[in-house]
């Protein structure tokens, strides 16, 4: 059914999005897909960056990486199934350009229970609902 299922994930907060992790393996498992992770980091401001070390962008970067390839490594499919990728921008807008680089079928999205302030503000899972060109599942803690 689903051949590639990409999964968004904060990397401040995996246990958040450990829900929609599992929903996507089991997903990927019985449609003999694969799993693609995204962790999206946040762009310093320019004034900023005079203040960051030299290495700072490329530190950050490889400490992501990391981090989400152990992510990656414990979600339970043959390794040639689950990939991983760290980009920088806007949340929604590169978890869009990723699912469409990658040709994926679904995105699985956890998310917190909304508060006035989501409900206001919006939120990137609703962003990314609204915008996306293929299904979207979100998954509720």
């Amino acid at each position: 059914m689903f051949k590639t299922i990409l999964v968004p994930v904060d990397l401040g907060e995996v246990e958040a999005a450990r829900p929609a992790i599992d929903k996507a393996v089991e997903l990927a498992t019985s449609s003999g897909g694969s799993l693609r992770l995204i962790y999206v980091r946040a762009i310093v401001p320019v004034t900023y960056m005079e203040f960051m070390p030299p290495a700072f962008d490329q530190e950050q970067q490889s400490e992501a990486e990391a981090k989400l390839a152990d992510v990656a490594a414990g979600v339970g499919l043959p390794s040639d199934r689950v990939s991983a990728v760290v980009r920088l921008g806007s949340v929604y807008a590169e978890v869009l350009d990723e699912a469409e680089k990658t040709g994926a079928d679904l995105i699985v999205v956890g998310s917190h229970r909304p508060t006035m302030a989501t409900y206001l503000l919006g939120s990137n899972a609703a962003t990314i609902v609204r915008h996306a060109k293929s299904s979207v599942l979100v998954v509720r803690a």
